[in-house]
């Protein structure tokens, strides 16, 4: 699969349905994620953090924190570099029927569950900021997991 740009992803994502900050960063969390775990290469040129309310996108969090706790509206389709990649369509379609009916809010206790969040925080009481970054290593070995169950 092709390597986006986090932005492109998220617009991506933003044509299924208006939804909060949160709720984007999980579902391009997850697209980065399952993308690492099935191909072993990022579906998009950024990496995530393992913040409080879960893994954030710095540049996600940049562009898209002018909405605080409203809802992005939703884009009318997917970005121009996008529109022909039919494998990128198909994965993010996956992607979303399997978490898109979560609030950003199930999604982030989804994320804090799981092994590549709580590796990266490192035991850091959860009230605590973080930067840390998530590994793509964690990202494969969660998927890997998950594909044996």
């Amino acid at each position: 699969m092709k390597t986006y740009e986090a932005l492109d992803i998220a617009q991506a994502i933003l044509s299924y349905q208006s939804m909060s900050h949160k709720k984007l960063q999980k579902l391009c969390y997850y697209a980065q994620t399952w993308s690492y775990g099935v191909t072993a290469t990022p579906l998009m040129h950024s990496h995530f953090e393992a913040w409080i309310h879960g893994p954030v996108a710095p540049e996600l969090y940049s562009t898209y924190k002018v909405y605080g706790w409203e809802s992005i509206p939703k884009t009318d389709s997917f970005p121009v570099s996008m529109s022909e990649d039919t494998d990128v369509k198909k994965f993010l379609d996956e992607i979303f029927r399997i978490y898109g009916d979560m609030s950003g809010d199930q999604l982030e206790l989804l994320t804090h569950d799981e092994s590549p969040w709580l590796k990266a925080r490192n035991d850091l009481p959860a009230y605590i900021p973080s930067n840390n970054r998530i590994s793509e290593q964690d990202m494969i070995e969660f998927c890997q997991e998950k594909l044996a169950e």
